[in-house]
């Protein structure tokens, strides 16, 4: 470990910072180490990540004291925020400004920011087809990272810009195929006829990996990111062929999933709106580009096999 560049994680126990933790210990060669920064270091996650070889530390995004201390010393940080945690952008922005100015005053020299596309570069805010939210955003979780872009910049801190975009994971939820009555399997997405645009979480973590291996290569660059591009009938047939048992695509107008009684249904239903009817989202996740960094990329089918027991214990 000796000689080691140190990584400091954010979000180390999660989706996205685990799977760049993983991918550092597994590269035992890789020059890198990791330093895991979790609000509860004696958690059953936390103390795993110490396990398998990782320095974990107690640091919060709210902190930015604990912030400075946790990245002394330190090579880089990976920064990523948990939106869905308090659902507030002016929240996030708060968390993500503590962050670059802890990462300017510890004087890092490469920051990767997890972070996503502006939707209302795409949409703006008097375009109706979608429902404006609070006054000021068309998807909130979206556009508040986009806009937290500017505080690595403003504080001069050399930074990779990494976006992101749908989880498989997120198949695993409340968007998992659904046994109806007649005990058929049904796949309800608000995506029409259009692509999405998914990764795997673990995908986003070796992604951002591959960037740190190119040394100061992508400094100041956007990295667009996706695992594959597939259409709503493409992911029901993948299904079917993982599950042995057929899997039916049923289209989920965005109105429909807007009306939803859960909390952030709007958000969500202007989100796959916005992943549907633009375009460029899905064009500037060049797969090749993403599969350079990580060549270990996952396809949906090789997630979802990986996943399958998830889908068949019920």
């Amino acid at each position: 470990m000796t000689g080691n560049k140190v990584i400091a994680v954010i979000g180390a126990t999660g989706a996205q910072g685990g799977g760049l933790a993983r991918a550092i210990l597994a590269d035992s060669d890789g020059g890198f180490a990791v330093r895991g920064l979790t609000r509860n270091p004696q958690s059953e996650a936390a103390r795993q990540l110490a396990a398998q070889g990782a320095e974990v530390v107690e640091a919060d995004v709210r902190d930015e004291t604990s912030l400075v201390k946790a990245f002394d010393g330190a090579y880089g940080a990976f920064v990523v925020t948990n939106f869905w945690e308090h659902m507030s952008p002016e929240q996030e922005k708060q968390d993500v400004e503590r962050v670059a100015n802890a990462a300017r005053a510890a004087g890092l020299a490469h920051v990767i920011w997890s972070t996503l596309d502006d939707t209302r570069e795409h949409i703006p805010l008097h375009d109706e087809r979608m429902p404006t939210l609070m006054d000021t955003y068309k998807v909130p979780h979206f556009d508040a990272k986009a806009e937290a872009d500017a505080y690595f910049t403003a504080a001069g801190v050399p930074t990779t810009f990494l976006r992101t975009t749908f989880y498989w994971e997120n198949l695993l939820g409340g968007l998992k195929p659904q046994r109806g009555q007649d005990g058929r399997l049904t796949l309800a997405l608000a995506m029409g006829d259009s692509e999405l645009s998914g990764i795997a979480a673990e995908d986003i973590g070796r992604t951002a990996y591959g960037i740190f291996k190119r040394g100061g290569q992508l400094i100041g660059q956007t990295i667009s990111i996706a695992g594959e591009h597939l259409t709503g009938a493409q992911l029901a047939e993948t299904f079917s062929k993982v599950l042995d048992e057929p899997v039916a695509y049923v289209p989920v107008p965005f109105d429909v999933l807007r009306a939803q009684p859960f909390p952030g249904a709007v958000e969500m239903g202007n989100m796959f709106q916005f992943y549907a009817e633009v375009p460029q989202f899905k064009d500037v996740r060049d797969l090749d580009a993403v599969r350079d960094l990580n060549p270990h990329l996952q396809t949906f089918e090789q997630w979802l096999t990986a996943h399958k027991g998830a889908f068949t214990a019920e």
